[in-house]
């Protein structure tokens, strides 16, 4: 991306290019920053919502300082979609927080008979 300046002032740089650059590199560090915790759906739907958040974070960006309106629409579009997105993955994700914190006995079902609890 041609926006994408390392973090050092630019001058000539347009405030789309600044705010874009800046709205990247807060979604980057927050992908980042929970870490892993090794399972694969919590890990996913953690790095997800940020990635999701900085999609509609450009989005707006765009409602802004863009002019074309079938790229407006579709900015518009992804606003939408990706909120949704945004509120399903953060109500899976603490269920299934919820889930890993009260041990692993209660993530799976019972399988009864000899095989314990």
């Amino acid at each position: 991306m041609k926006g994408m300046r390392g973090g050092h002032a630019q001058h000539g740089v347009s405030a789309f290019e600044r705010e874009m650059d800046a709205s990247m590199a807060r979604m980057m560090q927050d992908m980042h920053g929970p870490g892993f915790v090794g399972q694969a759906d919590i890990d996913f739907l953690a790095m997800m919502i940020p990635h999701h958040a900085g999609a509609v974070d450009m989005a707006r960006l765009v409602l802004q300082h863009g002019r074309d309106p079938a790229t407006r629409q579709l900015a518009e579009e992804i606003i939408a979609g990706q909120t949704i997105e945004i509120e399903s993955m953060t109500r899976r994700l603490a269920a299934l927080q919820q889930r890993s914190s009260a041990g692993s006995a209660a993530e799976f079902p019972s399988l009864g008979g000899t095989r314990g609890p």
